[in-house]
């Protein structure tokens, strides 16, 4: 007897069709003169917006920082989760996009004592979730507090950085993390591109260079004596130079961590809802273990002391 049921499409595969139907009611309403645009001309326009609300967030408060990296560690552990279910592993997406979500929320109100409440909080949530739910298994909850611990965890640090200066140019100098991260692309692309001879990682990034992975550092590190005209505090040009120089190292890790994690299950891009550059947690990546490194150099240095 034939199965005259209809064939039911996978999650992905739903995924792939909404997400096409989107980009196709997108590009109904696009103006002619924007269509047809060539792969470098989306990803310049995507680019320039994720800049433009990076930066006006960063500059305008406390508050406006809090709103953009909850958002933004909400999205980028769900796109890890979404990874993580293509390659047969069941983590609680819910209770980690929640917790990565929360964790700059209550750094802002906080500071670290809000950020461990919500982490035990998580971890408590998780410990019931494992002991009620019996298809669960420990690989699923590893993977549940580690992706919200990466994404969240890690941008809560850059607002755990901007409270801590209580002077009139703290938006700046939590700024220039992202600005060492955007030359380091930028540096590491250009010279990449031009002179770029010996693979860096051919089985984990086959694009990056060594040539471009030594300009990006040296971009990255360049960029952080910019903090040397900020009038209300003063930084050593060695202790830039070295922070430059390590927050561009991680920021490279995180790039490469990341591309292993896509490899591992089969992704080009961790998403879609950055065109021209993929999901969002393709654009964050450095981002994350860079502000990491960052925050930890500084505090470390004595120019902040978290609280």
């Amino acid at each position: 007897m034939k199965d005259n049921k209809q064939h039911t499409p996978s999650r992905r595969e739903q995924c792939r069709q909404k997400a096409k139907r989107v980009k196709e009611i997108a590009y109904a309403k696009t103006p002619q003169k924007f269509k047809n645009a060539s792969s470098f001309q989306i990803r310049l326009r995507t680019g320039v917006i994720y800049v433009a609300v990076a930066v006006s967030t960063i500059l305008a408060g406390n508050f406006a920082t809090m709103a953009f990296l909850s958002i933004t560690a909400g999205l980028c552990a769900a796109e890890f989760y979404y990874m993580l279910r293509n390659d047969a592993k069941m983590p609680n997406e819910w209770i980690g996009v929640i917790g990565a979500a929360l964790l700059p929320i209550a750094a802002y109100v906080q500071g670290l004592k809000g950020m461990m409440g919500v982490i035990l909080a998580i971890m408590l949530v998780l410990t019931v979730w494992y002991v009620f739910w019996r298809r669960a298994r420990i690989a699923d909850v590893g993977g549940s507090i580690f992706g919200f611990l990466y994404t969240g965890g890690q941008l809560a640090g850059i607002m755990l950085l901007r409270r801590s200066f209580d002077v009139e140019w703290a938006g700046f100098i939590v700024l220039v993390i992202f600005i060492s991260i955007w030359a380091n692309d930028v540096g590491a692309y250009l010279i990449g591109r031009t002179f770029g001879k010996h693979r860096l990682a051919p089985h984990t990034s086959p694009n990056k260079t060594w040539e471009g992975f030594i300009a990006g550092l040296v971009c990255s590190a360049l960029s952080w004596c910019l903090l040397l005209f900020v009038p209300d505090v003063h930084f050593h040009v060695v202790h830039l130079l070295l922070i430059g120089f390590v927050a561009g190292l991680c920021g490279v890790l995180g790039d490469l961590c990341e591309s292993r994690i896509k490899r591992s299950v089969g992704f080009k891009d961790s998403g879609t809802i950055m065109p021209g550059h993929g999901g969002l947690f393709d654009r964050c990546d450095s981002l994350m273990t860079a502000a990491t490194a960052s925050v930890m150099l500084l505090t470390l240095l004595g120019y902040v002391q978290l609280v």
